[in-house]
Formats: C-alpha cells, sequence, structure tokens
C-alpha cells in the first residue's frame, strides 16, 4: 500500500479552509469565517503566509473519501488504540489537523510521530514511537474503519 503525500481533509475542514482562504484573498467577508470559528490571522505577512499555506494543502487533497474497509491504518481511517499497557483505548481521525472544528473529533497527522508509526499498522498490530522526551512508547492498533461523515 502507498501513503502518498497529500493531505486527507474531513468535508468540514475542506470548507473551513476553503471559507478562510476566500476571506484572506478578500473575496468573502471576516464574518462568514467567524461564523464556522475560525481564528483568523493578523498581520499582512501572516495572513499571506498562512493563505500559501492553506493553498498548498487544498491543491492535492483528499477530501472525505474513504478509504477501503481493511482495517490498515491510514490516513481518512479512524484509529483505536491502546497505549502500552493502558486498558483504556483512544480513538481519533489519520488525516490533516488544520481546519477541523473543535466539535470535530481528534486528529493526529499521518506525519506525527503517533501518525507515522502507526500507518500500514493492521488490527493487533503493536508499534512504538519516539516521543519528544525522548522515550519510547508503545501503541497497539485496536480497530481502523473509514471516516464517516
Amino acid at each position: 500500500m502507498s501513503h502518498d503525500s497529500r493531505a486527507w481533509l474531513t468535508p468540514g475542514a475542506h470548507r473551513r479552509l476553503t471559507v478562510e482562504l476566500a476571506v484572506l484573498h478578500g473575496t468573502a467577508e471576516p464574518a462568514e469565517a467567524e461564523n464556522l470559528g475560525i481564528h483568523l490571522v493578523e498581520g499582512a505577512d501572516a495572513r499571506e503566509a498562512r493563505a500559501h499555506r492553506i493553498e498548498d494543502l487544498l491543491r492535492d487533497a483528499v477530501i472525505g473519501q474513504a478509504p477501503p474497509d481493511d482495517g490498515v491504518a491510514e490516513p481518512g481511517m479512524v484509529l483505536t488504540v491502546r497505549h502500552g499497557d493502558e486498558t483504556e483505548t483512544e480513538t481519533f481521525l489519520l488525516g490533516a489537523r488544520e481546519g477541523v472544528a473543535a466539535e470535530e473529533m481528534s486528529v493526529y497527522s499521518p506525519g506525527s510521530p503517533l501518525g507515522e508509526a502507526l500507518l500500514g499498522a493492521v488490527r493487533g498490530e503493536e508499534r512504538s514511537y519516539r516521543v519528544p522526551n525522548g522515550r519510547t512508547v508503545r501503541v497497539t492498533l485496536v480497530d481502523a474503519v473509514p471516516y464517516r461523515v
């Protein structure tokens, strides 16, 4: 399975990023962004940099397209994991974090240490990754199902 560098976005994240970009380009009113909970950056240089970042992200983004329901961790999958020997699990979407609203589920980027460790894992597989303090953490993929709107 290949893991390309295209960002996987929820439809809601895509909408918020598209509106934010329109506001940054002056083709939409700031109130439209505020209604979606988007906090606009201040200053011309920051706005220009943010607009370029969003354009790059949206250029080749995969929007809401569900990957196969094969239990393999990849962008667009909702992963349930267990850290180390803990009994509790954590569930999150593996995809682009940008544009995700607070009311949606947690999102981990495939480029994050946890995301990189889990890419390609199958149900029941244990992987490990290094956290910023240098410690190695074990994580087990409990389940992987396609994101559904």
